[in-house]
C-alpha cells in the first residue's frame, strides 16, 4: 500500500504541474486574474504531493518491501538503519524523485513566501519551474519509476552499494541537490523575467536569496563529498578531475559568477544581461551534471545509471530546457536595458573580471569532461582527459582570479582612483612578497603552482578582512562578515591546496608483524592483523602503533573488508589527524611471504582543505542571514512609515 500511495501522489504532483503550467499561460496571455490566483495554491499542493511519494519512498527502503523493484536491487534486511534509510537516494530512481521533490517544495516555497517580485513576473516563474517539474516527472513515471512492483518478491534484496554504505551518503547528495534545484529556482526567475520584460534590482533582490542558498549547499556538498571520497576510497587524494568530480564543480564556478553578478544588479542595477546569461548557464551546467551522471555513458562510483535510453531522455530534457531558455534570452536580450553605467577601475569592474576568469575555468572544466566523450562517440577511441590537463590549463587562471577576488573587496563601487587603490593593496602585497621571500630563504624546493598558492594566500587573508579596518565590530552588517569570512575561507583552503600538493610523503611497503617504518615525521608499527565481522560484511584488521618524536603512541587500525550484498571488496583507510596534518594509512593484500602491503601517506596541513569549504559556506550563510534580516527590518520601517 505504501508503494501505490507513493506512485499515486506522483502522478496527481504530475498532473498538477501541467494544470499550473496551462493556467499560468494562460493567465498571463489573457489577463485572467482569477486563473493567475489559482498557480500559488497549486504549486504548494503540488510540492506537498511530491513530498509525500517521498517520505513513501524512504519508508519502503526502510521497511525492506521486497515487492518493490528498487527496493530488490538496492536493500538488504542486514543493512544498518542509516543506510537502509539513505539508501532511499543512493540509487538513479531514488536520487530523481528526491531531485523532483526537491525542485517542487522549493516552488511551493517560492508561492507561499515570495512577495518582491511583480505578480506576473511570478507568475511567470511558477510557470516555468512548473515546465521543468513537467519534465522530470515524465522521466519519473515513464522511464524511472521507483516504485515499480515484482511478483512473486524475493527472498532478500541484492543489497547497497559497499562504497555507498557511509554517513555520507546521508549528507552528501542531498546538499548537492538542494544547491542544483536552488540553481533551477534561478533559471525560472530569469525566465520568469525575460517573459514579462522586468529584468531589474527587484528582480535581482528576489533571485538572490535562493542564488545564495543553492551555493551555500553546492559548496558543502562538494567539500563533504571530497573528503567522503578521501577517506571512502583508499587512494589518498581529495580530487581527482573525475568526470562525476567536475559535473557538480561545473555548477558552483557558474553560480559563484552569479552570485557576484545578481549582487551588482541587486544593488548598483548593473550587470542585468549578464546575471540573466548566468542564471541559464548555472542551470544549464546542472543539467549537465545530471546528464553525466544518469546517462549511463560514465563508468564511476558516483554514476547510477546504465540504461542509455535514460541518457537520452535526461539530454532531451537538457535540449528543451536550455535551449528554449537561450532562445527566450536572443529574442528578448534587446528588451533588457542597459543599467548603471560604471568605470573599468570599480568593484563591478573587478567582478566583472572575476566572472570572466570563472567562466573560462568553467570552459577548461567543461571541455575537458566532454571532449573524451565526444570523441568515443565519434571514433570509437577511449581518451582520457586527467588531471596534468586540468592542473595546467585550469592552474594560471585559478591564481589569477585569485588575485583579483583579493581586489574586489578593496575597490569602491562604481568608480575608484588608481592612487588610493594601490595605497590599500599595499599591505596584501607586502604579506605576499614577504611569504615569497620566507620560501625562497627557509622553505624546500617545491613546485612553481604550489608556491604561488602558498604566497597568494597570505595577500588573499589579508585583502578578506580588509573591508572590517576602521569599522566597528558590532555594528558590521552581517553579510560584510560573510563576505570577510568567505573569502578567507578561500585563502585557508589555498593553503591545504598547496600544502598537500608540495609536502605530501608517501611510503609503500610490504610489512610483516613487529616491522617499523617511517614517513615524513613518523613511525609506524605494523602490530598484527585479526580479523572482525560487521553487520553486513566480515574483515581483515590491522593494528598498528604511530609515533612522533617523543609524543605519545597512537593505535591505528584499518580493514580490507568483503560484503556479501553484493559481493565487494573495500580498503577501509585509517585516518589520523593532528594539527599540522593527516597521517593516512591503508591495508593491502597479504603475499605467499606472510607480508601486508601497507600504503602510508604524511599530508602536512591537508585539513585546512575542508576546514576552508567550510569556511566559505559559513560565511554565505552569515551573508544569506544578513540579507534575509536586513530585507526584513526594510519592510518592518516602511510597513510603520
Amino acid at each position: 500500500m505504501i508503494a501505490e500511495a507513493g506512485l499515486a501522489a506522483l502522478w496527481l504532483a504530475a498532473a498538477l504541474a501541467g494544470f499550473q503550467l496551462l493556467m499560468a499561460a494562460m493567465g498571463l496571455t489573457k489577463g485572467r486574474d482569477a486563473l493567475m490566483n489559482g498557480v500559488r495554491p497549486v504549486a504548494v499542493v503540488q510540492g506537498v504531493l511530491t513530498a509525500i511519494a517521498f517520505v513513501c519512498l524512504i519508508v519502503v527502503f526502510v521497511q525492506v518491501d521486497l515487492s518493490v523493484k528498487l527496493v530488490i536491487a538496492n536493500d538488504h534486511s542486514a543493512k544498518p538503519l542509516l543506510y537502509r534509510f539513505a539508501g532511499a537516494w543512493g540509487n538513479h530512481e531514488g536520487s530523481m524523485l528526491m531531485w523532483v521533490t526537491i525542485l517542487a517544495v522549493a516552488g511551493a516555497a517560492v508561492a507561499l513566501f515570495e512577495r518582491r517580485l511583480n505578480e506576473r513576473t511570478l507568475i511567470a516563474t511558477l510557470a516555468a519551474q512548473a515546465f521543468i517539474g513537467l519534465g522530470f516527472y515524465a522521466f519519473l513515471l515513464f522511464a524511472s519509476n521507483p516504485f515499480e512492483r515484482v511478483f512473486p518478491a524475493p527472498a532478500e534484496g541484492n543489497g547497497l552499494n559497499p562504497l555507498l554504505q557511509d554517513p555520507g551518503l546521508a549528507f552528501h547528495p542531498p546538499t548537492l541537490y538542494l544547491g542544483y534545484v536552488g540553481l533551477s529556482v534561478a533559471f525560472s526567475f530569469a525566465v520568469g523575467a525575460l517573459v514579462t520584460r522586468d529584468v531589474g534590482p527587484a528582480f535581482a533582490r528576489a533571485m538572490r536569496p535562493w542564488v545564495l542558498a543553492a551555493w551555500i549547499f553546492l559548496t558543502l556538498g562538494i567539500t563533504a563529498g571530497s573528503y567522503w571520497a578521501y577517506y571512502e576510497l583508499g587512494w589518498g587524494g581529495w580530487w581527482f578531475w573525475d568526470p562525476v568530480e567536475n559535473a557538480s564543480l561545473m555548477p558552483w564556478l557558474a553560480a559563484t559568477a552569479l552570485l557576484h553578478s545578481v549582487t551588482v544588479l541587486a544593488t548598483r542595477d548593473g550587470l542585468r544581461a549578464w546575471t540573466v546569461m548566468l542564471a541559464v548557464v548555472a542551470f544549464s551546467m546542472s543539467m549537465v551534471g545530471t546528464f553525466l551522471v544518469r546517462s549511463g555513458i560514465l563508468t564511476s562510483v558516483h554514476a547510477f545509471a546504465v540504461d542509455p535510453q535514460r541518457g537520452a531522455f535526461i539530454l532531451g530534457l537538457l535540449i528543451i530546457y536550455i535551449g528554449g531558455a537561450l532562445t527566450l534570452f536572443g529574442l528578448r536580450v534587446g528588451t533588457v536595458k542597459e543599467g548603471s553605467q560604471f568605470e573599468a577601475v570599480s568593484r563591478e569592474g573587478a567582478l566583472v573580471v572575476n566572472n570572466l576568469l570563472l567562466s573560462a575555468i568553467l570552459g577548461v572544466v567543461l571541455v575537458g569532461t566532454l571532449y573524451p566523450l565526444m570523441a568515443e562517440a565519434m571514433t570509437g577511441e577511449k581518451l582520457s582527459v586527467g588531471p596534468p590537463y586540468f592542473n595546467s590549463a585550469a592552474g594560471p587562471i585559478a591564481l589569477l582570479l585569485i588575485v583579483f577576488m583579493a581586489a574586489g573587496p578593496l575597490l569602491r563601487w562604481r568608480r575608484d582612483d588608481l592612487k588610493p587603490l594601490l595605497m590599500r593593496l599595499a599591505l596584501p602585497a607586502l604579506l605576499t612578497a614577504l611569504a615569497l621571500l620566507a620560501f625562497s630563504i627557509f622553505g624546500p624546493p617545491i613546485g612553481i603552482f604550489p608556491l604561488l598558492g602558498l604566497i597568494l594566500a597570505a595577500g588573499v587573508a589579508a585583502a578578506s578582512v580588509a573591508p572590517l579596518w576602521k569599522r566597528k565590530l558590532r555594528r558590521t552588517p552581517l553579510f560584510i562578515w560573510g563576505m570577510v569570512i568567505a573569502h578567507l575561507g578561500i585563502a585557508v583552503a589555498l593553503v591545504g591546496m598547496a600544502s598537500e600538493t608540495a609536502f605530501t610523503k608517501e611510503t609503500l611497503v610490504a610489512a610483516r608483524p613487529g616491522e617499523t617504518h617511517t614517513v615524513g615525521p613518523w613511525s609506524v608499527r605494523f602490530d598484527g592483523v585479526d580479523p572482525v565481522a560487521g553487520p553486513n560484511w566480515t574483515a581483515v584488521q590491522a593494528t598498528l602503533t604511530a609515533t612522533r618524536g617523543n609524543s605519545a603512541p597512537r593505535t591505528l587500525t584499518t580493514e580490507a573488508r568483503m560484503f556479501y550484498a553484493p559481493p565487494t571488496e573495500t580498503n577501509e583507510a585509517s585516518i589520523t589527524s593532528v594539527l599540522d596534518g593527516q597521517l593516512y594509512v591503508v591495508l593491502g593484500n597479504a603475499d605467499d611471504q606472510g607480508r601486508w602491503q601497507l600504503r602510508l601517506w604524511w599530508k602536512p596541513w591537508v585539513t585546512l582543505i575542508w576546514l576552508g569549504g567550510g569556511l566559505v559556506a559559513l560565511g554565505g550563510a552569515l551573508s544569506l542571514i544578513g540579507r534575509v534580516l536586513r530585507e526584513r527590518r526594510s519592510h518592518q520601517a516602511e510597513a510603520w512609515a
